[in-house]
């Protein structure tokens, strides 16, 4: 059974294709009271109580990729791998970094006195265009009140995207995150082509403020005189992205590395949101108790610069799934008109979703099984041969191996959720820092215990100054991007002499190692034998040459 509370997939549903699928499916749609197989939430995780089945939001979801978030997520990632992460802007996020961003500004001038930047500024929550505009300097910037009750993310803006017609556009695709533990990511192999409706100039100070020119949402660009309902999926201000790559491929341009450059982007992304994710997913369904799974259809936003290098804008939580436009009829008179565009793609990705996540699968696929052994002579296909192929792409654990070392942080994160302690919070206590710090055996004479409250009050309070935890906001503790800060600092104090990405992966070695060897020590111990597996033999000196071939790695403490 299905529960809808999102009326635009509702509409989505009312489909005939997918009014077929979910009888295939086995699914049929009921109110709110009844308990079923799947929710399916307009906003949020929290839309309902929900207690079994499968929901269609991650907890936490929402405030992992607003702006703020996502920015931090990425430079963490930059950091760490600052080629492999290149493909996001360079972002500052205010007011609290506008300091920073007006002296690496001026510093870049004086390097390149030729350089001629151009930056946008996004309100940290907002959304369909609300709000953002663009600036030549950081003196520009929009210092009133509201900066501080609605902080921003500003960025390099990209000024040489690749045109079409003339017009700049940017690309909605959309990504089924259909499980965190083990990740496993889908991406549909169709998507939204959203058109600017006045010719592309770059920026200039005549022509800054021009929304039309220079962003793609639609939001802003239905109200243009310019903009063109789409009558076929190739043509008009909003198109399918596969039009645009057969544009692309009768001018000779390898679409196939466009295709996989844009696989690498979105899988980066997930690894880069998936630690905050985890988080929040063992605070609300905590290990070992009754609860939902989930599942997750998600929005990116996409622009191809003109080299083709594709380069994320944002990550939405709640893509829109209409499949249809008002037009007006008379003065103050609307009727919603099927869009062919949005029905090409939406309906195939809803309706995949579905039979992804189809909880009946399992069940009619042994019935058939056992039906085959009872009697060869009357098999028949599975239903699901009725329906059109998946649009949705595995793109991991398929690639997994590619891209596994990449996943740091996702390490850090289980560091962090191991030591929280108490269910259902996503923050850290002075206790379980020091826990974490006893137990990993890294406070030595030149990093004392007091060293490390003093690194736990300075990062903690900096970070909650921020005010950017928008669940736990009254809760003093640590939260995961605090922790993965103080986990760096103490990788960097540790291995002094090697890139950060070795140095934290040393320490997270280092961590994982004593944490296995007192579990079991632990272990032998409630045994009450005597015990010689070699993660209970004791550790040697960390100065001796031998640990230090263990490790792999030099370091000094």
């Amino acid at each position: 059974m299905l529960r809808r509370t999102d009326p635009s997939v509702a509409r989505g549903l009312e489909h005939p294709a997918d009014g077929e699928t979910l009888r295939v499916l086995g699914l049929f749609p009921f109110g709110r009271r009844l308990p079923c197989d799947i929710y399916w939430h307009g906003v949020s995780f929290h839309d309902n109580n929900i207690f079994s089945g499968q929901v269609n939001k991650f907890p936490g979801m929402m405030e992992t990729v607003r702006k703020i978030t996502l920015s931090r997520a990425m430079r963490t990632m930059q950091d760490l791998f600052p080629l492999e992460y290149n493909f996001y802007p360079r972002s500052w996020i205010l007011p609290e970094e506008l300091p920073l961003f007006v002296a690496e500004v001026r510093m870049m001038k004086d390097r390149n006195p030729s350089w001629k930047p151009t930056f946008i500024v996004k309100p940290d929550g907002g959304c369909q265009g609300d709000g953002i505009y663009l600036i030549k300097d950081p003196s520009d910037i929009r210092l009133t009140g509201s900066i501080q009750s609605r902080p921003a993310v500003v960025q390099e803006y990209i000024c040489k995207p690749l045109l079409v017609d003339k017009l700049k556009f940017d690309i909605r695709l959309y990504v089924l995150l259909k499980s965190l533990e083990p990740l496993e990511i889908y991406i549909a192999k169709d998507g939204l082509s959203r058109f600017c409706t006045e010719p592309y100039q770059e920026p200039t100070l005549k022509n800054l403020h021009q929304v039309f020119m220079h962003l793609t949402n639609y939001s802003l660009n239905i109200h243009s005189g310019n903009f063109i309902h789409s009558a076929s999926v190739n043509t008009g201000s909003k198109r399918t992205f596969s039009s645009i790559l057969c544009r692309l491929s009768s001018r000779g341009a390898d679409v196939k590395k466009l295709w996989s450059d844009i696989i690498s982007l979105v899988i980066k992304t997930i690894i880069a949101l998936t630690p905050e994710l985890k988080v929040y997913y063992q605070s609300d369904i905590p290990a070992g108790k009754p609860g939902p799974t989930c599942f997750q259809i998600l929005g990116f936003d996409i622009l191809l610069m003109k080299n083709l290098k594709p380069i994320l804008l944002e990550v939405n939580a709640n893509p829109s799934m209409r499949i249809e436009h008002e037009q007006e009829l008379s003065p103050g008179v609307f009727e919603n008109v099927p869009s062919p565009v949005d029905e090409e793609v939406k309906v195939a990705v809803i309706r995949d979703t579905l039979r992804l996540v189809d909880p009946q699968k399992k069940k009619r696929k042994d019935t058939q099984c056992q039906s085959l052994e009872q009697a060869p002579e009357a098999s028949e296909e599975l239903p699901e041969a009725a329906l059109p192929s998946l649009c949705l792409k595995q793109v991991f654990p398929k690639y997994a191996k590619q891209f596994s070392y990449l996943r740091l942080v996702d390490r850090v994160a289980a560091l962090f959720i191991r030591f929280l302690g108490v269910k259902g919070t996503t923050k850290l206590g002075p206790t379980g820092f020091r826990t974490f710090i006893r137990n990993c055996k890294l406070s030595n004479s030149n990093f004392s215990m007091a060293a490390v409250d003093i690194l736990y009050i300075d990062i903690t309070r900096r970070w909650n100054s921020m005010g950017i935890d928008h669940k736990e906001s009254g809760n003093p503790g640590m939260c995961l991007q605090a922790f993965v800060e103080a986990f760096f600092c103490l990788a960097q104090k540790k291995y002094k002499s090697l890139p950060l990405h070795d140095q934290v992966a040393s320490l997270i070695e280092l961590c994982e190692c004593r944490l296995a060897a007192l579990r079991g020590k632990r272990l032998c111990t409630s045994c009450d034998k005597l015990c010689i597996h070699p993660e209970c033999v004791e550790e040697k000196d960390q100065t001796t040459g031998d640990d230090n071939q263990h490790h792999g790695i030099g370091y000094t403490d």
